[in-house]
């Protein structure tokens, strides 16, 4: 009996199936994820910041509105051309060497810009931060999908998830605050501490690798000098735009055949050099395909909607920095007690279910705001704001996760420049359409009230008599005087009312590109339970 022990133990174990193994990641691969997604959090959240404060900062350094608005798209410039960049440079730098470089860059300037002091300084230094800023958003991604295994990449997703949509909605809350109770130096100064703690993390846990130069001598330049050469002009054009009236300006005008020549001659190019600077045909790979095209629509609603909130509580309610910010809270918030319970439910429910679920609760927290009144102010906006934040926590991490399954290692980088750069991309076309839509809509309603409002109505007479008589009880000696001021302020009425229907309409655009959004999710098929080879 004793002989045949062991052979009977061997038979039970071959017979037995193997328990499944829980994918160890050691502590110091950890540190390198958390360290990165602070520098990605980081980089987002600094564009918000500086938005919430914008007004503040062009009067200190004595920048007009139209001029000042460059302090925040050199910036976007810079970010974006550097996102699909960042694959290729980390492979020639070493991922080591690129990512703390433009950590210890990107604060540098945060202080540089604190120390501005006219308009081309902050111009140029904010270009030259975007361009560092930009490069922490997409090496945080890479590093979540080529260091983590499958079944630990929902954490790292949903760490990511905190700068991707938590950020956006943050930002504003920590800008108005630092704004109104310490001047705007300090919405720069801000990054300096927890900068300090990501270079520590970063130092630390990434490897030291050789830099492989050479690749520099083979690199995709013609790609290169297309896309910086058509981002550049197309963001430029989405950014400026609306302001001098699209095609209007010859200056729009130039900028879009340049960004459409050079965006064809990049797509060309990439589709038919050796070695491309982005894989692009990872876009007919139906979840990734789908997903990009979901993660856009969501761009447009996620910066849209951080976009548009300020402009109405400012126009229509008067709110400062501050106020705003206590309002937008409510959408950063719960988000930060959400996110760490999605990977919790990507174990147990289909991802698509729970990016379908998050994209008809986002939709549905703007069909909520599509019927706004004078009175709709902080209390009439708390439901939807917690509704939007609940439908952006649930989206972001099973997303990334859905899209990226089963990309390969040596493809990591090119997924997560395209899939970054297509959701600030997103965020660039949705703020200048709903910029175009609020101004042509509220030309719209305003023809369409100012027809109601006729000296002919018995009801506008009235209302004039009566704000007549208003300015001359307060110190209105001429009655004509009087008369006049009681037109403009029918007139400013007017106008109010309609700028409140052309936000409605806005809201309502938002909601329907996120119901574009879910019809794509429909098209996702549910990721196979086995990483890809080389994923990771």
């Amino acid at each position: 009996m004793s002989t045949l022990q062991p052979t009977l133990d061997a038979a039970t174990n071959l017979a037995a199936p193997a328990a499944p193994t829980t994918p160890t990641v050691s502590a110091k691969t950890w540190v390198a994820v958390i360290g990165a997604t602070l520098g990605a959090f980081m980089a987002v959240l600094n564009i918000q910041i500086v938005n919430a404060s914008l007004a503040d900062i062009q009067g200190a350094i004595g920048a007009g509105i139209d001029d000042g608005g460059w302090i925040s798209t050199s910036y976007l410039i810079a970010e974006i051309v550097v996102i699909p960049l960042s694959g290729w440079l980390a492979q020639v730098f070493s991922i080591r060497i690129y990512l703390l470089t433009n950590a210890v860059l990107f604060l540098v300037l945060s202080a540089a810009c604190a120390l501005a002091q006219d308009l081309p300084q902050m111009i140029v230094l904010r270009a030259v931060q975007g361009f560092t800023g930009g490069v922490l958003i997409p090496m945080a991604f890479t590093l979540i999908i080529t260091l983590l295994p499958r079944a630990k990449q929902p954490v790292g997703l949903a760490l990511f998830a905190l700068s991707a949509t938590f950020a956006p909605a943050i930002g504003p809350t920590i800008g108005g605050y630092l704004t109104e109770n310490f001047g705007w130096e300090y919405i720069f100064y801000v990054n300096l501490i927890p900068g300090a703690v990501m270079v520590g993390m970063l130092w630390y846990a990434l490897e030291p690798k050789p830099m492989k130069l050479a690749l520099l001598r083979d690199g995709d330049w013609a790609g290169i000098i297309t896309m910086a050469i058509g981002l550049s002009a197309l963001q430029t054009v989405l950014e400026e735009g609306n302001k001098d009236d699209w095609f209007g300006s010859p200056f729009i005008v130039r900028l879009s055949v340049i960004a459409a020549v050079a965006l064809s001659a990049f797509l060309i190019i990439e589709l038919t050099v050796k070695k491309p600077l982005l894989n692009l045909r990872l876009l007919v790979r139906r979840n990734f395909g789908f997903g990009m095209l979901a993660n856009f629509l969501l761009g447009i609603a996620l910066y849209g909607s951080v976009f548009i909130l300020p402009q109405y509580l400012s126009r229509i309610q008067g709110y400062n920095s501050e106020q705003i910010g206590m309002v937008l809270a409510w959408t950063g918030l719960p988000q930060l007690l959400l996110i760490p319970l999605v990977p919790r439910l990507m174990q147990k429910f289909d991802a698509r279910v729970i990016i379908g679920i998050g994209f008809v609760l986002f939709a549905a927290s703007n069909f909520m705001n599509i019927y706004m009144t004078n009175d709709y102010a902080a209390d009439q906006l708390l439901w939807p704001n917690v509704v939007r934040a609940i439908g952006q926590a649930l989206v972001m991490a099973p997303l990334s996760a859905v899209a990226t399954a089963g990309i390969e290692a040596e493809n990591a980088g090119s997924a997560s420049g395209l899939f970054n750069m297509m959701r600030n991309l997103g965020g660039a076309v949705g703020i200048a359409l709903l910029q175009t839509v609020l101004t042509k809509r509220e030309q719209y309603h305003s023809n369409v009230l100012m027809q109601s409002v006729s000296v002919f109505e018995q009801a506008t007479r009235t209302r004039l008599e009566q704000l007549t008589q208003y300015f001359v009880n307060h110190g209105i000696l001429d009655r004509a005087d009087a008369a006049h001021r009681a037109y403009v302020a029918i007139g400013h009425t007017v106008q109010k009312q309609a700028y409140i229907f052309a936000f409605s309409d806005t809201f309502y655009l938002l909601g329907m590109a996120l119901i574009v959004a879910l019809a794509a999710v429909l098209f996702l098929k549910k990721p196979g339970q086995t990483s890809a080879g080389g994923a990771h």
